[in-house]
């Protein structure tokens, strides 16, 4: 049985060790807005009007260590933004608060931004080309690829 076409992610629930060091991130530097908050021990962010995008919990992890590498879990939580320039913008605030990316990447299917939160999970901050620029093979199959993204080219898109 296939999903129905209109399935979608709907959300992300992270376990964070500091709730408001969480907010600083996704709050402060991302923009989300939170949309309720239940003391120090879990939050709601959404943008849009949507009742949440991401949740932030502590329930299990209160002033706890992030996971140690090479065990299973979340590899990253992937936000897409509707165009290059909004996608510039958050590489701006990104640099305005200091956080430093893992890498940069042009997929060809869309460019994207990678680094960590405050508990150390990956987050991946992208933008999808139009479906008719995507990369096809001779047979029409995609063919995504991974090249680096110029990020200074991408930091012009907010000042054309």
């Amino acid at each position: 049985m296939a999903a129905h076409p209109q399935t979608r992610i709907g959300h992300v629930h992270l376990k964070v060790a500091d709730l408001d060091r969480a907010l600083g991130f996704y709050h402060g530097v991302l923009g989300f807005d939170i949309t309720q908050k239940l003391g120090n021990q879990a939050a709601f962010l959404a943008v849009g009007g949507y009742h949440h995008h991401i949740g932030l919990n502590t329930w299990e992890s209160q002033e706890a260590a992030p996971p140690p590498p090479g065990t299973t879990g979340l590899y990253h939580l992937a936000i897409l933004y509707p165009s290059r320039a909004e996608l510039a913008r958050a590489l701006q605030q990104l640099i305005k608060a200091g956080i430093p990316l893992d890498g940069a990447a042009d997929h060809g299917v869309s460019e994207a931004l990678y680094l960590r939160d405050p508990d150390q999970n990956g987050v991946e901050l992208y933008w999808d080309r139009p479906e008719d620029q995507w990369p096809r093979t001779a047979n029409g199959e995609l063919s995504m690829y991974t090249r680096p993204l110029d990020l200074q080219s991408l930091l012009q898109t907010t000042q054309a």
